[in-house]
């Protein structure tokens, strides 16, 4: 299935963030921030310290954020373009099948990066290729709100004309921890998102199957334990969830009688006998080139599409480097209706993403360590991402695509590194001025039970 699944899988959710028809032009990523956001000192009030409770700013969610349709389209070429970054590093590192949710993860760390100040946000904006600040949030918010409208469209309960799309924020802060309202008024306005009041330091298993809890409930029960123990700690201040669900069916479904055994041939060579799909004459947007096919699936509502691109006979690693937001751009651009008998593979996998690896070698270094400057957050700063987790799942049949995927984001207090001393052996001491270090006794011990 790797041929077909790897860039299948990729697109299919790339293709709900742009319009079905007429794509964007294509723009170049926006510049990062070349100075950092200044950030003064807050005031008393600008602090809450969250009880045990749901936290949110006294503000309803922008449902009609004011940015041009311009600026949403600048966003959305960054997004794409940040999505094959993101899968250049990937098929460096991996070779097997691969699901991932680009929107899920820069909606995460889009939350994160409202509260970067410094060097973390210049980095954070160049290596995600996010919109400055004041632009970013706004945009996609807007963005996000397209996509709520697409999901809020006529349902039916035939399965025929199944569409399913939910996407949810979540974020959990440790009681007590002085949060900003400057940054709580964003996770509300911008994202619909509260802060859920937790006691990491002293109960932080109960934290994460709280937050395990949460992400299954949101992707129907197809993505449970992302959080493994041990994986929140005493330490953990802050995580923030994305979960995207999307359950549909095809516009054109398969025959499932059509269905039958056939061979799928590896990229070395080796054939393996897979479930083949098969259907004649379906009417959808179709485009070739010398190195490839490309087709593209309508699913019920015709809002959401999965487009497939299938290399030439030894060409997959070509094609799969040329990957990128203008090539996307450009095979939408050309395609156009035919009638193609189509045949695929069934397929359901998994993939799990270490994102703190990934990132830090696209350069978003210093968001990982205790140089982080995450003090938009918090008073003071001290944070930094200790982990950051992505699991992406499908299943692809004769009647549609089930996809879900979450992000995870946690974010740790700057702690001093710990050591153990044991004084069971001769040892010797100083007694000295602090200031100056003027010594005014030095000794030894050999023998503590001796007394002289």
């Amino acid at each position: 299935m790797k041929r077909l699944g790897l860039l299948t899988t990729i697109l299919l959710l790339l293709a709900a963030c742009t319009p079905a028809t007429t794509p964007p032009a294509a723009t170049p990523p926006p510049a990062p921030p070349t100075a950092a956001t200044p950030v003064a000192p807050a005031p008393e009030s600008d602090l809450i310290r969250p009880e045990p409770d749901l936290i949110r700013a006294d503000l309803p969610r922008l449902l009609a954020p004011d940015v041009d349709q311009t600026e949403i389209e600048r966003l959305v070429q960054a997004h794409n373009q940040f999505a094959f970054d993101l899968y250049q590093a990937i098929r460096a590192e991996s070779d097997k099948n691969l699901i991932y949710s680009p929107y899920s993860i820069w909606q995460a760390f889009a939350m994160v990066y409202a509260g970067a100040r410094g060097q973390t946000e210049v980095e954070m904006a160049a290596v995600l290729r996010f919109l400055p600040q004041e632009l970013h949030h706004l945009a996609f918010n807007a963005l996000d709100q397209r996509l709520a409208a697409l999901a809020a469209g006529d349902s039916n309960d035939e399965e025929s004309d199944r569409f399913e799309l939910t996407i949810a924020n979540a974020v959990w802060g440790q009681i007590g921890l002085p949060f900003r309202q400057a940054y709580l008024e964003i996770l509300a306005q911008q994202y619909g998102a509260g802060l859920r009041a937790s006691d990491f330091a002293q109960q932080p298993e109960a934290a994460r199957e709280e937050i395990n809890g949460w992400i299954a409930e949101q992707t129907a029960e197809r993505i449970q334990d992302i959080l493994p123990p041990g994986v929140i700690t005493p330490n953990t201040r802050l995580v923030l969830a994305n979960a995207i669900y999307f359950n549909a069916a095809w516009r054109f479904p398969f025959n499932e009688a059509a269905t039958q055994d056939g061979p799928f041939t590896l990229l070395d060579g080796r054939q393996v006998t897979v479930p083949l799909m098969r259907e004649s004459g379906m009417r959808v947007l179709y485009t070739e080139g010398p190195d490839y096919q490309a087709v593209t699936l309508p699913y019920a509502g015709d809002g959401v599409q999965m487009m497939i691109i299938l290399p030439a006979t030894g060409q997959f690693a070509a094609v799969e480097a040329a990957l990128s937001a203008d090539f996307l751009d450009g095979l939408r651009r050309q395609t156009e209706l035919r009638d193609v008998t189509l045949t695929m593979p069934r397929f359901e996998f998994d993939s799990d993403l270490d994102l703190r690896q990934l990132l830090t070698s696209l350069g978003m270094v210093e968001s990982f360590g205790g140089a982080a400057d995450f003090s938009g957050i918090v008073e003071g700063g001290g944070l930094f991402i200790s982990d950051a987790l992505h699991r992406g799942t499908i299943t692809v049949d004769e009647e549609g695509t089930e996809a879900a995927a979450v992000t995870v984001i946690i974010l740790a207090e700057s702690m001093l590194e710990t050591a153990e001393v044991t004084l069971d052996r001769p040892f010797i001491f100083t007694i000295m001025e602090q200031q100056t270090g003027t010594l005014l006794f030095v000794g030894r011990v050999l023998n503590p039970a001796a007394s002289d």
